[in-house]
Protein backbone atom coordinates (compact mmCIF):
# COMPACT_ATOMS: atom_id res chain seq x y z
CA UNK A 1 0.00 0.00 0.00
CA UNK A 2 1.30 3.30 -0.47
CA UNK A 3 2.35 5.65 2.26
CA UNK A 4 0.74 8.97 2.57
CA UNK A 5 2.14 12.54 3.40
CA UNK A 6 -0.14 15.37 5.39
CA UNK A 7 1.22 18.77 5.26
CA UNK A 8 0.03 21.98 6.76
CA UNK A 9 0.04 24.90 5.15
CA UNK A 10 0.28 28.44 6.15
CA UNK A 11 -3.24 28.90 5.99
CA UNK A 12 -3.69 25.43 8.21
CA UNK A 13 -5.16 24.05 5.09
CA UNK A 14 -4.45 20.22 5.21
CA UNK A 15 -1.71 19.06 1.58
CA UNK A 16 -2.01 15.25 1.69
CA UNK A 17 0.07 13.21 -1.04
CA UNK A 18 -0.31 10.19 -1.37
CA UNK A 19 2.66 9.38 -4.39
CA UNK A 20 3.08 6.55 -6.33
CA UNK A 21 6.35 5.58 -7.80
CA UNK A 22 5.94 5.04 -11.64
CA UNK A 23 2.64 6.18 -11.95
CA UNK A 24 1.52 7.55 -15.15
CA UNK A 25 -1.58 9.62 -13.79
CA UNK A 26 -1.93 11.97 -11.39
CA UNK A 27 -4.96 13.37 -9.50
CA UNK A 28 -5.69 16.66 -7.69
CA UNK A 29 -8.81 16.61 -5.52
CA UNK A 30 -9.92 19.91 -3.78
CA UNK A 31 -13.01 18.73 -0.88
CA UNK A 32 -14.60 21.05 0.88
CA UNK A 33 -16.42 20.19 4.52
CA UNK A 34 -19.94 21.54 3.21
CA UNK A 35 -22.54 19.71 1.40
CA UNK A 36 -26.59 19.88 1.64
CA UNK A 37 -26.47 19.20 5.54
CA UNK A 38 -24.90 22.31 5.70
CA UNK A 39 -28.03 24.25 4.45
CA UNK A 40 -30.89 25.42 5.58
CA UNK A 41 -34.70 25.40 4.56
CA UNK A 42 -34.26 28.36 2.34
CA UNK A 43 -31.09 27.74 0.78
CA UNK A 44 -31.64 23.88 0.59
CA UNK A 45 -29.52 23.08 -3.02
CA UNK A 46 -26.90 25.89 -2.91
CA UNK A 47 -24.03 23.71 -2.15
CA UNK A 48 -24.98 21.42 -5.50
CA UNK A 49 -26.19 24.85 -7.47
CA UNK A 50 -22.53 26.12 -6.42
CA UNK A 51 -20.24 23.19 -7.33
CA UNK A 52 -21.67 23.90 -11.35
CA UNK A 53 -21.08 27.52 -10.54
CA UNK A 54 -17.56 27.50 -10.51
CA UNK A 55 -17.59 25.56 -13.84
CA UNK A 56 -19.03 28.82 -15.38
CA UNK A 57 -15.75 31.39 -15.60
CA UNK A 58 -13.28 33.34 -13.59
CA UNK A 59 -11.52 36.72 -14.31
CA UNK A 60 -8.85 35.21 -16.73
CA UNK A 61 -11.04 32.30 -17.93
CA UNK A 62 -14.14 34.06 -18.64
CA UNK A 63 -16.76 31.54 -19.40
CA UNK A 64 -17.55 27.75 -19.97
CA UNK A 65 -16.04 26.92 -23.22
CA UNK A 66 -12.62 28.64 -22.44
CA UNK A 67 -11.97 26.78 -19.07
CA UNK A 68 -13.58 23.61 -20.10
CA UNK A 69 -11.29 23.88 -23.50
CA UNK A 70 -8.39 24.10 -21.17
CA UNK A 71 -9.39 21.43 -19.00
CA UNK A 72 -9.80 19.42 -22.38
CA UNK A 73 -6.43 19.89 -23.55
CA UNK A 74 -4.45 18.32 -20.95
CA UNK A 75 -6.45 14.88 -22.09
CA UNK A 76 -7.20 13.55 -18.89
CA UNK A 77 -10.94 13.95 -16.35
CA UNK A 78 -12.55 16.31 -14.62
CA UNK A 79 -15.74 16.80 -12.52
CA UNK A 80 -17.24 17.83 -9.00
CA UNK A 81 -19.68 16.52 -7.06
CA UNK A 82 -21.99 17.48 -3.82
CA UNK A 83 -22.70 15.50 -1.54
CA UNK A 84 -24.34 15.81 1.96
CA UNK A 85 -21.33 16.71 4.19
CA UNK A 86 -18.65 17.01 1.32
CA UNK A 87 -18.28 19.02 -1.95
CA UNK A 88 -15.42 17.90 -4.12
CA UNK A 89 -13.67 19.26 -7.39
CA UNK A 90 -11.20 17.02 -9.10
CA UNK A 91 -8.69 16.76 -12.41
CA UNK A 92 -6.94 13.42 -12.83
CA UNK A 93 -4.09 14.29 -16.15
CA UNK A 94 -0.85 12.51 -17.27
CA UNK A 95 1.47 13.44 -14.30
CA UNK A 96 3.45 15.91 -16.46
CA UNK A 97 0.54 17.94 -16.65
CA UNK A 98 -0.84 18.20 -12.81
CA UNK A 99 0.81 21.59 -12.41
CA UNK A 100 -1.62 23.13 -15.38
CA UNK A 101 -4.39 21.76 -13.85
CA UNK A 102 -3.66 23.06 -10.43
CA UNK A 103 -3.47 26.21 -11.96
CA UNK A 104 -6.88 25.53 -13.63
CA UNK A 105 -8.03 24.36 -10.66
CA UNK A 106 -7.44 26.99 -8.37
CA UNK A 107 -8.25 29.37 -10.39
CA UNK A 108 -12.03 28.17 -10.75
CA UNK A 109 -12.12 28.06 -6.66
CA UNK A 110 -10.35 31.28 -5.78
CA UNK A 111 -11.89 33.54 -8.37
CA UNK A 112 -15.01 32.47 -9.66
CA UNK A 113 -17.37 35.24 -10.95
CA UNK A 114 -20.66 33.76 -10.18
CA UNK A 115 -21.85 36.00 -12.90
CA UNK A 116 -25.59 36.56 -12.49
CA UNK A 117 -26.68 35.73 -16.20
CA UNK A 118 -24.86 32.21 -15.86
CA UNK A 119 -26.98 31.61 -13.12
CA UNK A 120 -30.06 32.42 -14.48
CA UNK A 121 -29.05 30.11 -17.74
CA UNK A 122 -27.84 27.12 -14.70
CA UNK A 123 -31.16 27.05 -13.20
CA UNK A 124 -32.59 25.19 -16.19
CA UNK A 125 -30.14 22.72 -16.24
CA UNK A 126 -30.13 21.79 -12.89
CA UNK A 127 -34.40 21.66 -12.95
CA UNK A 128 -33.85 19.16 -15.74
CA UNK A 129 -30.86 17.25 -13.68
CA UNK A 130 -33.38 17.22 -10.65
CA UNK A 131 -35.85 16.20 -13.33
CA UNK A 132 -33.71 12.91 -14.55
CA UNK A 133 -33.59 12.00 -11.14
CA UNK A 134 -36.93 11.98 -10.26
CA UNK A 135 -37.76 10.00 -13.82
CA UNK A 136 -35.02 7.12 -12.88
CA UNK A 137 -36.62 5.12 -9.59
CA UNK A 138 -33.32 3.07 -9.57
CA UNK A 139 -31.49 6.73 -8.55
CA UNK A 140 -34.39 8.58 -6.84
CA UNK A 141 -35.47 5.58 -4.21
CA UNK A 142 -32.28 6.27 -2.04
CA UNK A 143 -33.28 9.89 -1.93
CA UNK A 144 -36.84 8.73 -0.73
CA UNK A 145 -35.24 6.52 1.46
CA UNK A 146 -33.14 9.06 3.39
CA UNK A 147 -36.14 11.42 3.86
CA UNK A 148 -37.75 8.21 5.56
CA UNK A 149 -34.91 8.24 8.30
CA UNK A 150 -34.49 11.96 8.68
CA UNK A 151 -37.59 13.35 7.82
CA UNK A 152 -38.18 17.05 7.44
CA UNK A 153 -34.40 17.97 8.35
CA UNK A 154 -31.10 18.75 6.33
CA UNK A 155 -30.40 15.25 6.80
CA UNK A 156 -33.65 13.97 5.08
CA UNK A 157 -33.68 16.75 2.46
CA UNK A 158 -32.23 16.06 -1.17
CA UNK A 159 -28.77 16.89 -1.98
CA UNK A 160 -30.19 18.90 -5.40
CA UNK A 161 -32.88 20.95 -3.41
CA UNK A 162 -36.32 22.21 -4.90
CA UNK A 163 -37.34 23.58 -7.85
CA UNK A 164 -38.71 26.94 -5.74
CA UNK A 165 -35.31 27.23 -4.32
CA UNK A 166 -33.55 26.73 -7.79
CA UNK A 167 -35.69 28.85 -9.41
CA UNK A 168 -35.38 32.18 -6.54
CA UNK A 169 -31.26 31.94 -5.82
CA UNK A 170 -29.47 34.96 -6.72
CA UNK A 171 -26.18 35.77 -6.73
CA UNK A 172 -26.15 37.52 -3.45
CA UNK A 173 -27.15 33.91 -1.81
CA UNK A 174 -24.09 32.27 -3.58
CA UNK A 175 -21.93 34.87 -2.38
CA UNK A 176 -22.82 34.43 0.70
CA UNK A 177 -22.73 30.91 0.86
CA UNK A 178 -19.20 31.04 -0.33
CA UNK A 179 -18.02 33.69 1.97
CA UNK A 180 -19.22 30.94 4.79
CA UNK A 181 -18.26 27.90 3.76
CA UNK A 182 -15.33 28.03 1.44
CA UNK A 183 -12.23 28.92 2.73
CA UNK A 184 -9.24 27.71 4.96
CA UNK A 185 -11.53 26.34 7.70
CA UNK A 186 -13.05 23.88 5.39
CA UNK A 187 -10.89 23.17 2.44
CA UNK A 188 -8.95 19.72 2.35
CA UNK A 189 -6.39 19.21 -0.82
CA UNK A 190 -5.16 15.82 -2.01
CA UNK A 191 -2.36 14.74 -4.76
CA UNK A 192 -1.78 11.20 -5.71
CA UNK A 193 0.32 9.34 -8.26
CA UNK A 194 3.14 10.63 -10.43
CA UNK A 195 3.87 13.43 -7.77
CA UNK A 196 6.37 15.48 -8.82
CA UNK A 197 8.11 18.42 -6.84
CA UNK A 198 7.29 21.47 -9.07
CA UNK A 199 3.21 19.96 -8.74
CA UNK A 200 3.94 19.71 -4.49
CA UNK A 201 4.94 23.34 -4.96
CA UNK A 202 2.47 24.50 -7.06
CA UNK A 203 -0.38 23.25 -4.57
CA UNK A 204 1.25 24.93 -1.43
CA UNK A 205 1.49 28.51 -3.37
CA UNK A 206 -2.19 28.61 -4.61
CA UNK A 207 -4.07 26.97 -1.43
CA UNK A 208 -2.18 28.71 0.82
CA UNK A 209 -4.13 31.85 -0.34
CA UNK A 210 -7.23 30.59 0.74
CA UNK A 211 -8.80 32.81 3.30
CA UNK A 212 -10.38 32.28 6.57
CA UNK A 213 -13.94 31.82 6.77
CA UNK A 214 -17.23 31.91 8.69
CA UNK A 215 -17.71 28.21 8.52
CA UNK A 216 -20.94 27.46 10.01
CA UNK A 217 -21.18 23.63 11.13
CA UNK A 218 -24.10 21.05 10.66
CA UNK A 219 -27.53 20.44 12.67
CA UNK A 220 -26.68 16.94 14.22
CA UNK A 221 -28.69 14.43 13.20
CA UNK A 222 -31.37 13.47 15.93
CA UNK A 223 -32.42 9.68 15.34
CA UNK A 224 -36.01 8.68 17.07
CA UNK A 225 -37.90 5.58 15.48
CA UNK A 226 -39.71 3.10 18.04
CA UNK A 227 -41.20 0.62 15.15
CA UNK A 228 -40.64 0.04 11.36
CA UNK A 229 -41.70 2.90 9.00
CA UNK A 230 -42.20 3.64 5.56
CA UNK A 231 -43.00 6.00 2.72
CA UNK A 232 -44.94 5.18 -0.80
CA UNK A 233 -44.23 7.39 -3.90
CA UNK A 234 -46.70 6.19 -6.57
CA UNK A 235 -45.63 6.87 -9.54
CA UNK A 236 -46.41 4.73 -12.83
CA UNK A 237 -43.81 2.93 -14.09
CA UNK A 238 -43.58 -0.46 -15.04
CA UNK A 239 -42.29 -2.10 -11.94
CA UNK A 240 -41.68 -1.10 -8.20
CA UNK A 241 -38.14 -0.23 -6.54
CA UNK A 242 -37.64 -0.56 -3.03
CA UNK A 243 -35.30 0.41 -0.95
CA UNK A 244 -35.59 -1.94 2.88
CA UNK A 245 -33.12 -0.94 5.01
CA UNK A 246 -32.09 -0.48 8.71
CA UNK A 247 -30.27 2.21 10.69
CA UNK A 248 -26.45 1.69 11.43
CA UNK A 249 -23.45 3.70 13.21
CA UNK A 250 -21.59 6.93 11.81
CA UNK A 251 -18.08 6.38 10.39
CA UNK A 252 -15.51 5.71 12.67
CA UNK A 253 -17.94 3.89 14.99
CA UNK A 254 -16.42 0.08 16.05
CA UNK A 255 -19.09 -1.51 14.22
CA UNK A 256 -18.78 0.65 10.92
CA UNK A 257 -16.58 -2.40 9.44
CA UNK A 258 -18.70 -5.16 10.59
CA UNK A 259 -21.75 -3.41 8.88
CA UNK A 260 -20.11 -3.24 5.62
CA UNK A 261 -19.17 -6.66 5.67
CA UNK A 262 -22.49 -7.74 6.16
CA UNK A 263 -23.49 -5.63 3.33
CA UNK A 264 -20.88 -7.79 1.20
CA UNK A 265 -22.57 -10.99 2.26
CA UNK A 266 -26.10 -9.75 1.87
CA UNK A 267 -26.22 -8.28 -1.55
CA UNK A 268 -23.06 -7.01 -2.40
CA UNK A 269 -22.00 -9.40 -4.79
CA UNK A 270 -23.28 -11.80 -8.12
CA UNK A 271 -23.16 -14.56 -5.14
CA UNK A 272 -24.62 -13.15 -2.23
CA UNK A 273 -27.37 -14.20 -0.59
CA UNK A 274 -30.17 -11.75 -1.67
CA UNK A 275 -28.61 -11.87 -5.69
CA UNK A 276 -28.87 -15.65 -5.32
CA UNK A 277 -32.44 -15.33 -3.38
CA UNK A 278 -34.08 -12.43 -5.50
CA UNK A 279 -32.47 -13.13 -8.83
CA UNK A 280 -31.01 -16.60 -9.80
CA UNK A 281 -33.23 -18.48 -7.51
CA UNK A 282 -36.57 -16.77 -8.21
CA UNK A 283 -36.16 -14.33 -10.83
CA UNK A 284 -37.84 -11.67 -9.42
CA UNK A 285 -35.39 -8.55 -10.00
CA UNK A 286 -32.87 -7.44 -12.36
CA UNK A 287 -30.92 -5.16 -10.39
CA UNK A 288 -30.35 -6.09 -6.58
CA UNK A 289 -27.98 -4.73 -4.73
CA UNK A 290 -26.92 -4.05 -0.81
CA UNK A 291 -24.88 -0.52 0.65
CA UNK A 292 -24.44 1.48 3.51
CA UNK A 293 -24.15 5.15 4.24
CA UNK A 294 -21.97 6.31 6.94
CA UNK A 295 -22.23 9.56 8.07
CA UNK A 296 -20.53 11.50 10.35
CA UNK A 297 -22.72 11.15 13.01
CA UNK A 298 -25.90 8.40 11.52
CA UNK A 299 -25.45 5.57 8.85
CA UNK A 300 -27.38 2.89 7.50
CA UNK A 301 -27.73 -0.46 5.76
CA UNK A 302 -30.33 -0.66 2.60
CA UNK A 303 -30.93 -3.39 -0.09
CA UNK A 304 -32.26 -1.99 -3.28
CA UNK A 305 -33.95 -4.02 -5.64
CA UNK A 306 -36.54 -2.68 -8.95
CA UNK A 307 -39.32 -5.85 -8.70
CA UNK A 308 -42.19 -6.66 -10.99
CA UNK A 309 -45.89 -5.06 -9.08
CA UNK A 310 -46.97 -8.10 -7.82
CA UNK A 311 -44.07 -9.14 -6.54
CA UNK A 312 -43.35 -6.14 -4.54
CA UNK A 313 -45.10 -8.50 -1.39
CA UNK A 314 -42.71 -11.51 -2.02
CA UNK A 315 -39.55 -9.59 -2.94
CA UNK A 316 -39.88 -7.34 0.54
CA UNK A 317 -40.43 -10.94 2.16
CA UNK A 318 -37.52 -12.29 1.47
CA UNK A 319 -35.32 -9.55 1.72
CA UNK A 320 -36.07 -9.07 5.61
CA UNK A 321 -36.37 -13.25 5.98
CA UNK A 322 -32.80 -12.44 5.01
CA UNK A 323 -32.17 -10.24 7.56
CA UNK A 324 -33.51 -12.19 9.82
CA UNK A 325 -31.55 -15.05 9.04
CA UNK A 326 -28.32 -13.56 9.51
CA UNK A 327 -28.91 -12.56 13.07
CA UNK A 328 -30.29 -16.17 13.55
CA UNK A 329 -27.27 -18.10 12.12
CA UNK A 330 -23.63 -17.26 11.84
CA UNK A 331 -21.90 -16.67 8.85
CA UNK A 332 -19.95 -20.21 7.65
CA UNK A 333 -16.18 -19.68 7.50
CA UNK A 334 -16.18 -19.96 3.42
CA UNK A 335 -18.69 -17.29 2.91
CA UNK A 336 -16.97 -14.66 5.60
CA UNK A 337 -13.73 -15.82 3.71
CA UNK A 338 -15.22 -14.98 0.16
CA UNK A 339 -16.34 -11.81 2.21
CA UNK A 340 -13.18 -10.56 2.58
CA UNK A 341 -11.19 -11.45 -0.25
CA UNK A 342 -14.24 -9.56 -2.46
CA UNK A 343 -13.58 -6.51 -0.41
CA UNK A 344 -10.17 -6.25 -0.10
CA UNK A 345 -10.16 -7.19 -4.05
CA UNK A 346 -12.21 -4.17 -4.68
CA UNK A 347 -10.34 -1.95 -2.52
CA UNK A 348 -7.23 -3.01 -3.91
CA UNK A 349 -8.52 -2.72 -7.53
CA UNK A 350 -9.54 0.60 -6.86
CA UNK A 351 -6.90 2.18 -5.14
CA UNK A 352 -4.32 1.58 -8.60
CA UNK A 353 -6.28 4.38 -9.62
CA UNK A 354 -5.24 7.58 -8.65
CA UNK A 355 -8.59 9.50 -8.76
CA UNK A 356 -10.20 6.72 -6.34
CA UNK A 357 -6.82 6.89 -3.90
CA UNK A 358 -7.49 10.58 -3.87
CA UNK A 359 -11.09 10.08 -2.61
CA UNK A 360 -10.30 7.37 -0.12
CA UNK A 361 -7.92 9.82 1.89
CA UNK A 362 -10.11 12.92 0.99
CA UNK A 363 -13.06 11.13 2.46
CA UNK A 364 -10.98 9.78 5.22
CA UNK A 365 -9.69 13.18 6.38
CA UNK A 366 -13.31 14.65 6.27
CA UNK A 367 -15.42 12.07 8.16
CA UNK A 368 -13.36 9.77 9.93
CA UNK A 369 -12.45 10.97 13.64
CA UNK A 370 -8.94 9.60 12.57
CA UNK A 371 -7.68 8.99 9.11
CA UNK A 372 -7.79 5.13 8.49
CA UNK A 373 -4.97 4.17 5.76
CA UNK A 374 -6.42 1.14 3.35
CA UNK A 375 -3.93 -1.19 4.80
CA UNK A 376 -4.90 -0.60 8.30
CA UNK A 377 -8.73 -0.72 6.93
CA UNK A 378 -7.74 -4.34 5.64
CA UNK A 379 -5.99 -5.16 8.75
CA UNK A 380 -9.29 -4.60 11.17
CA UNK A 381 -11.78 -5.80 8.20
CA UNK A 382 -9.74 -9.18 8.49
CA UNK A 383 -10.09 -9.63 12.12
CA UNK A 384 -13.76 -9.77 12.11
CA UNK A 385 -15.36 -13.23 12.83
CA UNK A 386 -19.06 -14.90 12.07
CA UNK A 387 -19.76 -14.32 15.67
CA UNK A 388 -18.68 -10.55 15.77
CA UNK A 389 -21.18 -10.47 12.64
CA UNK A 390 -24.09 -12.16 14.31
CA UNK A 391 -23.84 -9.88 17.07
CA UNK A 392 -24.16 -6.93 15.05
CA UNK A 393 -26.75 -7.81 12.83
CA UNK A 394 -28.47 -8.49 15.99
CA UNK A 395 -28.27 -5.12 17.16
CA UNK A 396 -29.41 -3.27 14.00
CA UNK A 397 -31.77 -5.87 12.11
CA UNK A 398 -34.42 -4.90 14.66
CA UNK A 399 -38.14 -3.54 13.95
CA UNK A 400 -37.26 0.24 15.76
CA UNK A 401 -34.59 0.77 13.33
CA UNK A 402 -36.52 -0.94 10.38
CA UNK A 403 -37.55 1.34 7.31
CA UNK A 404 -38.64 1.01 3.33
CA UNK A 405 -39.20 3.55 0.55
CA UNK A 406 -40.77 2.10 -2.99
CA UNK A 407 -41.70 4.06 -6.07
CA UNK A 408 -43.97 2.39 -8.05
CA UNK A 409 -47.39 2.21 -9.08
CA UNK A 410 -48.23 0.80 -5.66
CA UNK A 411 -51.43 1.56 -4.10
CA UNK A 412 -52.41 -0.73 -1.16
CA UNK A 413 -49.83 -0.50 1.71
CA UNK A 414 -51.97 -2.42 4.15
CA UNK A 415 -50.14 -5.68 2.81
CA UNK A 416 -47.10 -3.53 3.44
CA UNK A 417 -47.40 -2.73 6.77
CA UNK A 418 -47.88 -5.74 7.56
CA UNK A 419 -44.88 -7.54 6.07
CA UNK A 420 -42.66 -4.70 7.49
CA UNK A 421 -41.32 -6.50 10.57
CA UNK A 422 -38.60 -9.04 11.88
Amino acid sequence: MNKYKKITLSNKVPLITIPIKGATTATVLIMFKTGSRYEVKSNNGISHFLEHMFFKGTKKRPNTLTLSSELDSLGGEYNAFTSKEFTGYWVKVASGKLNIALDIVGDMLLNSTFDAAEIEKEKGVIIEELNMYEDNPIMHVEDVFETVLYGDSPAGWETIGTKKNIRNFTRTDFLKYFKTQYGAKSAYVVLAGGIKKKDLEAAKKIFSTLGANAWKNKLAVQEKQSAPQFKIINKKIDQVNLSVGVRAYPIGHPEELKVRLLSVILGGSMSSRLFIRLRANNGLAYSVHTSTEFYTDSGYLTTQAGVPIAKTETALEIIIDEYRKITQTKVSAAELKRAKDLFAGKMLIQMEATDDLASWYARQVVLRPALMTPAEFLKRLNKITAADLQETAQKIFRNDRLNLAVIGNLKNDKKIKALLHF
